[in-house]
C-alpha cells in the first residue's frame, strides 16, 4: 500500500530535525510505483522531496543515488554547467530507507518528443558531454564501479548469453548481436564518467531567454566510469533531434568520440530489449517476458540484413584474446532494469518507426538494377601471371647483379695491389650459365605450384 503524503512528510521532519514543513504534495512524474514520494515546503521557504523505496532492487537504487550524490562535491558540481540533487537527510520508515534531497524545479522532454534544431537538443548533447569530461578520480575515489572496455565488453557477452538462455531471443537478432561482440574494433573506446541508464527525462529543462536549457541531471545512481556511448543509447527514440543532440555532444566533448560510436549507441538500444527480457525472466514474470519477446521479434524483422557495424570483420587475434580473458562465472550478473524509467511504449515505438522506415526501403529497391561487368566480376580472383615477363625482370636482375660484383671486385683489385687469385674464364662462363637455367627452372617451378 503506497504511503500517504502525510506519512511521508513526518520522515522529513524525522530527517531534518530543525526543519518544519508548512505544506506537503504527492510528486508522482517519473517516479512510477517503486518509490514512494512526495514534495514539501519547508518553514524556511525551501522546497524539498522525499522518496522511499518499495522494493529491494529500489532500495539498492536508492543507495546507490545517495552513494553517486556524495561523490558529487561542491567542487566537481562547479564543473558542471546544470544542477544535481544535494543530499540533505536520511532517515527511515517502515524500515526502509528514506532521503531527502533538494526540489529542483523544471521540465523535462521524453525522447521521443525531443525536437531538432537549437534549444533541448543541443542543450542536452552539451550537458552530456560535461558530464563525461569529469575526471574519473571522482567515481575511483567513492568506490563507485570503473568499467574499462574489457570489462564493458564482458558485461555484454554475459548478457547475451542469459538472454539466449531464455529461448526467446530470435536467432537471426541474437547472431547479429554477436558478430558486434566479435568486432575487436568497436571495443576500441577510452572509458569516461557516465550516468548510466538514464536518458532524456532524466535531464530537467527550463527556459533561458526563451531558449530551453538543461538547468538539472536527476538520475545518478548508475554513476560510474565506462562506455560514454551507453549514455546516448536513447538516441534511437529521438529520430527527429538524434543528429542536432549529437552534433552538440561532439562540439562540446574535449575529445573526438571514437570511430564506432555511434554503433555502440545503437547495439546498447537494441539490447534494452535483451534487458527487459532477462528482467521478465529472473523475476518469473512471463507477461514481461512476452511483450520482450513481441518487441524482439518486430526488431529483428525491422533489422534483417542490417548489420551493427557494416563492412566490418572480426579480429581473429582480438577475437581468441578476448575468449580467452573472459572470467569464469561466479554466479549471475544483473541485468535487471538499472533504471525506472524504462517505457515499453515507447520502445515498441522505436521498432514501429525502424518497420516503417524499413518498408519504405523495401519498396525503393523493388526495381532491378542492371550492374556492368566490372560490378558483378570476382574481385577475388588473381590476374594471370606472365611467365615469360617475370623470367626476363629475373634475368635483368641476375645481369645487374654480376656487374655490381664486377665493380666491387675491381674497386677492391685498386685497393689492394696484392696479386688476385687465377681465374679461368671459360669455366665462369660455364658456371654463370648453369646457375641461370637452375635459377630460371626454379622460378618456374614456384609459378607453377
Amino acid at each position: 500500500m503506497a504511503r500517504s503524503p502525510l506519512t511521508l512528510a513526518a520522515s522529513v521532519t524525522s530527517a531534518l530535525p530543525l526543519a518544519g514543513v508548512v505544506r506537503v504534495g504527492a510528486l508522482t512524474e517519473g517516479e512510477g510505483a517503486r518509490f514512494d514520494s512526495a514534495i514539501a515546503e519547508l518553514d524556511d521557504g525551501r522546497s524539498v522531496v522525499i522518496r522511499v523505496p518499495n522494493d529491494e532492487s529500489a532500495a539498492v537504487e536508492l543507495s546507490a543515488e545517495v552513494a553517486a550524490l556524495r561523490a558529487l562535491t561542491a567542487g566537481v558540481r562547479s564543473l558542471l554547467p546544470f544542477r544535481a540533487p544535494e543530499l540533505l537527510g536520511e532517515t527511515t520508515l517502515d524500515g526502509a530507507r528514506a532521503v531527502v534531497v533538494d526540489y529542483l524545479p523544471g521540465y523535462r522532454v521524453d525522447a521521443a518528443e525531443l525536437p531538432p534544431g537549437r534549444g533541448v537538443s543541443t542543450s542536452l548533447g552539451e550537458a552530456l558531454a560535461a558530464v563525461h569530461a569529469l575526471p574519473v578520480s571522482i567515481v575511483r575515489a567513492e568506490g563507485l564501479p570503473v568499467r574499462m572496455p574489457q570489462q564493458v565488453r564482458t558485461d555484454v557477452s554475459r548478457l547475451l548469453d542469459r538472454a539466449e538462455t531464455t529461448a526467446r531471443v530470435p536467432d537471426g537478432l541474437l547472431a547479429r548481436w554477436r558478430r558486434a561482440l566479435r568486432a575487436e574494433s568497436v571495443w576500441r573506446f577510452e572509458s569516461a564518467v557516465v550516468i548510466g541508464g538514464g536518458g532524456a527525462a532524466s535531464f530537467i529543462f527550463d527556459d533561458v531567454d526563451e531558449v530551453p536549457e538543461v538547468t538539472a541531471l536527476l538520475d545518478w545512481h548508475a554513476l560510474a566510469v565506462g562506455d560514454p556511448a551507453a549514455d546516448l543509447h536513447w538516441l534511437a527514440s529521438a529520430p527527429d533531434a538524434a543528429e542536432d543532440v549529437f552534433a552538440a555532444y561532439v562540439a562540446g566533448s574535449d575529445r573526438a568520440p571514437d570511430a564506432l560510436f555511434r554503433a555502440r549507441t545503437r547495439l546498447y538500444a537494441e539490447l534494452e530489449f535483451a534487458k527487459w527480457l532477462v528482467h521478465g525472466y529472473d523475476t518469473g514474470s512471463d507477461e514481461i517476458m512476452s511483450d520482450a519477446q513481441s518487441l524482439l521479434e518486430a526488431l529483428d524483422a525491422s533489422t534483417t540484413g542490417d548489420e551493427i557495424v557494416p563492412n566490418v570483420a572480426a579480429d581473429v587475434d582480438g577475437t581468441l584474446a578476448f575468449l580467452d580473458n573472459m572470467p569464469s562465472a561466479q554466479g549471475g550478473v544483473d541485468t535487471s532494469m538499472q533504471t525506472d524509467a524504462y517505457d515499453a511504449e515507447e520502445l515498441a515505438q522505436w521498432v514501429a518507426r525502424e518497420n516503417s522506415e524499413s518498408s519504405h526501403a523495401d519498396d525503393a529497391h523493388e526495381e532491378p538494377s542492371v550492374l556492368d561487368d566490372t560490378e558483378t566480376s570476382d574481385h577475388s580472383a588473381t590476374a594471370p601471371i606472365d611467365v615469360d615477363e617475370m623470367l626476363r625482370e629475373h634475368r635483368a636482375s641476375m645481369e645487374a647483379s654480376d656487374d655490381l660484383a664486377a665493380r666491387n671486385e675491381q674497386q677492391a683489385t685498386h685497393a689492394a695491389p696484392a696479386e688476385a687469385p687465377r681465374t679461368d674464364p671459360e669455366n665462369d662462363d660455364a658456371h654463370a650459365a648453369e646457375a641461370e637455367r637452375a635459377s630460371d627452372a626454379a622460378l618456374r617451378r614456384w609459378l607453377s605450384e
